[in-house]
């Protein structure tokens, strides 16, 4: 009985398959499912079976009988024209556009560095923007009550870690990257670090309290000043063309030593001087410098083996000069009528 039952299925599916009208469904429904069709008439056997094995026989049929309504509902459907609302659809109606999204600004700047720092074999690495004090300052030779603390406004997070202790802060910089990157993967060492910073400030036209870094370093025996000049003028191009030329004065940070500013020819007046640049002709850009030896050590590595250097640039910068963008809160806004020119 079994076996008749699911051959009775299988004929009726193979049939249904072949349906094309709604005249040849009904008929087809009538001649299986209806008071006299062949799967009607098979259940009828019910009545020949034990006791035992009507049960299990009569929960089969149910359940293929309620599988076999519902194939023939979806079948009437999609004859009827209808959707999963029950509507019908008129294809002779021309269609509704789909509308497509667009990048963000620092996103496009951020793809395209990292486009450039692959291709120079550089990896793209990420860390946790919840970071440690540890991380965040002291492994990067920023120790506690250091004045140099004062240059970066900070959210603490009201939350003790396993020593009792608050400790933990949204990370001001993506810099706490580089010492975790070099204690699990060592040197030699290339790799840039893209993420979202927090500081706690208040916002303006260019200032606000979440902020997008894009960070580098490249740890290797004999790295020198000349590596990292090399790098730097090769990113100068590839955001302001090919006659970008790089200007470096020295400035303190407390994780490398010596420190530089990095300064590219202003791209609007080509270093003649204008308002985007304030008259100098140039526009600061980045922070950089080689790595101070108590930051490697921190990281795991020989400081007297290795050597390195560190660059760091804001991304939400680098889009506002590119894309003449002269308010930094437009980026994290969420106003389509500025996200759709992009």
């Amino acid at each position: 009985m079994k076996d008749e039952l699911k051959k009775v299925k299988k004929e009726i599916l193979n049939h249904l398959k072949k349906v094309t009208d709604l005249n040849s469904l009904s008929n087809l429904e009538t001649k299986y499912l209806g008071r006299k069709g062949e799967f009607t008439k098979t259940l009828r056997g019910i009545k020949d079976l034990r006791k035992e094995a009507k049960k299990e026989f009569g929960q089969l049929a149910n359940s293929i009988k309620k599988e076999l309504d519902n194939n023939f509902n979806e079948a009437r459907a999609v004859l009827e024209g209808r959707n999963d609302n029950d509507t019908f659809i008129d294809v002779t109606l021309p269609g509704e556009r789909i509308e497509k999204g667009s990048l963000n600004p620092i996103t496009l700047i951020q793809n395209e560095l990292e486009d450039l720092f692959t291709s120079l074999g550089f990896v793209v690495l990420d860390g946790p923007e919840l970071e440690s004090d540890y991380y965040c300052f002291e492994a990067l030779n920023i120790p506690a009550n250091h004045p140099a603390r004062d240059m970066q406004d900070t959210f603490y997070i009201d939350k003790k870690n396993k020593e009792d202790e608050y400790d933990m802060v949204m990370r001001t910089h993506t810099s706490p990257v580089q010492v975790r990157a070099m204690q699990k993967y060592g040197a030699p060492l290339r790799a840039v670090i893209p993420g979202r910073c927090f500081r706690s400030e208040a916002t303006d036209v260019r200032h606000e309290h979440t902020l997008y870094h894009f960070e580098g370093i490249m740890i290797d025996e004999s790295i020198s000043f000349s590596h990292m000049k090399g790098i730097l003028t090769t990113i100068g191009k590839k955001l302001y063309g090919e006659d970008t030329e790089l200007r470096m004065r020295p400035k303190f940070y407390p994780f490398v030593e010596p420190g530089s500013n990095g300064e590219f020819t202003c791209f609007l007046c080509k270093g003649k001087g204008c308002r985007l640049c304030k008259g100098s002709g140039w526009l600061e850009i980045l922070g950089c410098g080689m790595i101070h030896p108590k930051v490697l050590e921190y990281g795991g590595i020989d400081s007297k083996k290795y050597s390195g250097f560190a660059f760091g640039l804001g991304l939400s910068r680098l889009a506002q000069l590119k894309f003449g963008i002269e308010d930094t809160r437009l980026f994290m806004s969420g106003d389509l009528r500025f996200l759709k020119q992009f």
